[in-house]
């Protein structure tokens, strides 16, 4: 098993010192991978509701780092971490940039990106970056991570697609991992799936939180279904990295009611219990939520973690 953490984005953990900080104590204890989350801009109205509260409102006040340069940032700060965008919005940013930003970064880290990709939840952010038609975010995206491979193992590459098109161009350097960087899609919908099967080379679902509670009896069916669905597109399943988030977003109510202890939450040897369970699934990485108003809770959510990872 690997283990994951969130990096703030935001706030008093998210200045140059703090990330630095958090970064660099993690590689000590053993993470493997960091999350980089994905904002441009806030609009002050927002009538979308949040996938992830049970109340449907936003966590957020309206800062964020921009994703691509934080992940750069970390990049050279540290020497093992991966660098997981968790996850970049594929309509935000043009497709072709996009692609030469994320393979610059792979040179530059000596091949440590992974692209975690998603379609987005918030028309609003939609409409105030020009982006494609929020309600054809599905296609556009799946268009964008063509256009990436192309652009990544082709010289000269072109493309031809519904919204997006270019002739005979060349985007080197190609990234340091070949055929390219891997591409972890979220989300759990029938859509996301079908997402993973055709295009990506993992999944990275978000669970353990009040308002989707992805269990174990939950994720076993939805792998069965994906696992049907890759084979449907004459791939092999046990190819696919399962990476499987595990934060929790706001304080409301526990599974069932407050009835059931929410996995990963409790005693250590409970959390390891959890740890082994899903590892039973078919995840072979975990990523955890350790991020608070405090650098030094913080690190000290972290500390108090590491010994799982040297079990």
């Amino acid at each position: 098993m690997r283990y994951g953490f969130y990096l703030p984005t935001r706030g008093q953990t998210a200045s140059p010192e703090a990330l630095e900080t958090l970064v660099t104590r993690a590689e000590e204890w053993g993470f493997s991978s960091v999350m980089i989350a994905d904002h441009i801009v806030f609009p002050v109205t927002i009538k979308s509701k949040y996938p992830y509260t049970v109340s449907g409102a936003f966590p957020g006040q309206g800062d964020a780092l921009e994703q691509l340069s934080l992940m750069a940032f970390v990049a050279g700060k540290t020497r093992s971490l991966r660098l997981i965008s968790s996850v970049m919005i594929l309509p935000y940013r043009n497709p072709v940039v996009t692609a030469k930003m994320l393979a610059t970064i792979d040179v530059l880290s000596r091949g440590r990106v992974t692209v975690g990709v998603g379609v987005g939840w918030l028309r609003e952010e939609f409409e105030a970056l020009g982006a494609p038609d929020f309600d054809r975010r599905g296609a556009v995206s799946d268009e964008y991570l063509r256009i990436f491979k192309a652009l990544w193992t082709q010289d000269p590459a072109s493309y031809h697609g519904e919204f997006y098109r270019f002739d005979s161009v060349r985007c080197l350097p190609h990234p340091v991992q070949k055929p390219h960087p891997p591409i972890w899609v979220g989300g759990h919908s029938k859509a996301a799936l079908r997402r993973v099967a055709r295009l990506g080379d993992g999944w990275h679902p978000v669970g353990a939180n009040p308002a989707v509670p992805l269990r174990p009896p939950e994720l076993r069916a939805l792998l069965d279904d994906l696992r049907r669905l890759t084979e449907a597109e004459g791939r092999d399943f046990s190819t696919l990295t399962i990476s499987y988030k595990a934060p929790i977003y706001d304080s409301g109510p526990g599974v069932d009611g407050g009835t059931e202890r929410r996995p990963f939450s409790g005693s250590q040897p409970a959390i390891a219990d959890d740890i082994g369970t899903f590892a039973g699934l078919g995840v072979s990485e975990l990523i955890f939520d350790f991020r608070s108003d405090s650098l030094a809770e913080s690190l000290d959510r972290m500390a108090r973690f590491a010994p799982l990872i040297r079990a």
